[in-house]
């Protein structure tokens, strides 16, 4: 039977939680000082997490964190780690789960996040997906995309541009059932006002107008040293038309060169 005990003293967890972070990042091709940037954002929050330890029988088979906290005035719960020891089995994995839905919906949350940095088969499987961080390690830039090129986006171009992706990101999170349609508006002038508050002018970024044949076929958002100690480290998003049907591949590819240049610092 698998019970529950929440830890006075999680130094044992914690010390084995960072470890296995360290791994997975490292493992993404993220270097020693970008881990160690994200352990960093991830040791901000652990302090408000509640820790249990999963046992049977009396032995000791894993852990689960769990947390809930103010998001834009609405209570979410969040699963901060849920590790079974492999020889133990997924009943274990599915208790764990469930114990902490529902020991976050006992302190009124309204929704349970979860990030997931290893595969979990189909433990999360009914879970929506909100958002991906995707990494690859780029040691050398990519061969040139004939007929593909790229320019810096246009003062004129960049207000339907910022209209576009903050739809975008708005449908995004209503779609995860993450907020309602106006928390999600809110969320996103926020989060766009944080990350570009100068628009084409915000340091450290670059704003592209993806084209092919004279035709507009994507956007891309280069974001240079997102992680310290990486400092050309790239988040990108693009955009497609119709008529640019089967081009995801070198408008990534394209977005990788432009990434491997040296930043633009205004």
């Amino acid at each position: 039977m698998t019970e529950f005990s929440i830890l006075g003293d999680n130094t044992q967890w914690h010390m084995d939680f960072e470890r296995r972070l360290r791994a997975s990042y490292t493992a993404a091709g993220l270097g020693v000082c970008a881990a160690e940037r994200m352990l960093e954002d991830v040791r901000a929050d652990i302090g408000d997490w509640t820790v249990a330890e999963i046992t049977d029988a009396g032995t000791q088979v894993g852990y689960v964190a769990v947390a809930v906290t103010d998001d834009n005035g609405t209570l979410a719960g969040r699963i901060g780690d849920l590790r079974v020891n492999a020889p133990h089995g997924q009943g274990h994995e599915q208790a764990a789960r469930d114990w902490a839905e529902e020991w976050c919906a006992e302190r009124g949350a309204r929704r349970l996040d979860i990030r997931l940095t290893e595969p979990a088969g189909e433990l999360f499987g009914g879970y929506y997906v909100r958002g991906q961080v995707r990494t690859r390690r780029v040691s050398s830039p990519p061969e040139p995309i004939d007929g593909v090129t790229a320019r810096p986006m246009k003062q004129a171009e960049y207000p339907e541009w910022l209209a576009s992706e903050k739809l975008a990101y708005v449908g995004d999170i209503v779609r995860a059932g993450a907020l309602s349609p106006e928390e999600a508006v809110r969320k996103s002038d926020r989060d766009f006002a944080k990350l570009i508050p100068e628009g084409l002018a915000t340091p450290d970024n670059t704003f592209l107008v993806l084209e092919a044949a004279g035709e507009q076929i994507g956007t891309g958002w280069l974001k240079h040293g997102s992680f310290r100690g990486s400092p050309t480290a790239t988040r990108c998003t693009s955009r497609r038309s119709t008529a640019a049907k089967g081009t995801g591949g070198p408008l990534w590819r394209l977005a990788n060169r432009q990434r491997s240049q040296p930043a633009t610092r205004r």
